[in-house]
């Protein structure tokens, strides 16, 4: 599973808070499964991991 990462300033400036998200703890093959789709585009940011799919140029400007 595939998720990149960010800082916390970096998802500020982004405005990465209006994206669906769950915790760092959850199952990221869960949700997946369940809720967003295999191909969805996921960056970890602080304690949360967030669904970017909708703005893909966020996902690709965080690291790996």
């Amino acid at each position: 599973m595939r998720v990149k990462r960010m800082t916390i300033e970096e998802g500020r400036r982004v405005g990465i808070s209006r994206f669906p998200n769950f915790h760092k703890t959850g199952s990221v093959r869960g949700m997946k499964k369940l809720y967003y789709g295999q191909h969805c585009l996921l960056v970890r940011c602080g304690d949360y991991i967030y669904n970017v799919s909708s703005e893909p140029q966020i996902y690709n400007q965080a690291t790996i």
